[in-house]
């Protein structure tokens, strides 16, 4: 009995070793990428562009390519840590990298790219979007990097590297990435890293088209953070505005852009809160407007919570959307009905005037 009860504890002693090296390996390991951090641009764009001619803008959370309907992910309480496999996996970033070009659009914002992850087989996800995007300038900007993640204990996480994706069709003559502000304490180390991306093209009119690529937080203790991150993204456009430019911005705000998505798609939120309307007085004082995408004859969510498969009934909102400076006119903003077969979101458009 006493040689069994030492072998427990020297077995129980070893699992703490193990979980205290662990924890003290996470919180070593933890850091934020730097602000104000130039971006290259790749690729060639042999476009031009002009006041007065109407462009399309695309944005599309793509979810690291493993979100098919049939999907569920285990941080927003489903079951999956990785994508289903290496071949639904390529399958799925196949028509995903065929959805956005179908699109033809002169802009897209595209977000949760992988480049290196455990969770998406080390695929470069970015390579196989600019294969498939030929004909512009593109910009890669990360907002993940995490250490090892050993949960679930079936199918660790593992180790993500991830960001947002900027593509023109004109060039891109400059792109910064911008370091948002993120909770304390534990909340840091399960939140991205989170940014957004400025990409300048420069006009035919000597002033510049400022696209902003953004991803906020979701999951946060209180809310506040998320709308410190919205404060900051909007005084930095407006800053731009104010020099004479025009702002785009799209992506995953994360928040229920329609401020009433269970009232247009009649399913109640219960308790799910993380979606919550943009406080109007971040807006005041300001020349930037909300665009959210929705066409009232036939009303389509852009995301889909993922704790379970896509099924009838299952909480819907529309969290991707745009924003735009007052010289910028909006002809239109819709969601693109995918049913979710590629990812938790489907992908929004709009387009615009830039006027003269």
């Amino acid at each position: 009995m006493k040689k069994a009860l030492k072998i427990a504890g020297i077995v129980l002693l070893a699992l703490l070793i193990l979980v205290l090296g662990y924890v003290a390996y996470v919180f070593l390991d933890y850091h934020r990428i730097e602000d104000n951090l130039p971006l290259t641009a790749e690729g060639a764009a042999a476009g031009e562009v002009k006041a007065g001619t109407a462009y399309t803008v695309v944005s599309y959370n793509m979810g690291f390519g493993a979100y098919e309907s049939d999907y569920s992910f285990f941080m927003d309480g489903g079951t999956e840590s990785w994508a289903w496999s290496k071949e639904r996996l390529d399958t799925n970033l196949k028509n995903i990298a065929e959805l956005l070009k179908e699109q033809n659009a002169d802009f897209y914002f595209v977000e949760e790219v992988d480049t290196d992850a455990t969770r998406s087989y080390h695929r470069n996800e970015a390579d196989i979007l600019r294969g498939a995007l030929t004909g512009y300038s593109s910009v890669w900007g990360q907002n993940y990097d995490s250490p090892f993640l050993f949960w679930p204990l079936t199918q660790p996480h593992g180790a993500s590297e991830a960001g947002l994706m900027t593509f023109s069709s004109a060039p891109i003559a400059s792109s910064l990435r911008r370091s948002l502000p993120i909770e304390t304490g534990v909340m840091k180390l399960v939140d991205l890293d989170r940014c957004y991306t400025v990409s300048r093209v420069p006009m035919e009119n000597g002033k510049e088209l400022v696209l902003y690529a953004v991803h906020l937080s979701a999951y946060t203790s209180d809310g506040v953070i998320a709308n410190e991150q919205a404060e900051m993204l909007l005084s930095d456009m407006q800053s731009e505005y104010e020099k004479g430019n025009y702002c785009i911005c799209g992506g995953d705000f994360n928040k229920d852009l329609l401020g009433n998505s269970e009232e247009i798609f009649g399913i109640s939120a219960g308790d799910y809160t993380w979606a919550q309307p943009l406080p109007e007085e971040l807006f005041r004082d300001k020349n930037i407007t909300l665009v959210p995408p929705l066409d009232p004859e036939n009303p389509v969510p852009s995301c889909r919570n993922a704790d379970a498969p896509y099924h009838e009934g299952q909480y819907v909102v529309t969290v991707d959307g745009f924003l735009v400076s007052d010289n910028v006119t909006v002809n239109s903003a819709t969601v693109i009905d995918t049913g979710f077969a590629y990812s938790d979101h489907n992908p929004v458009t709009m387009t615009f005037t830039l006027q003269p």
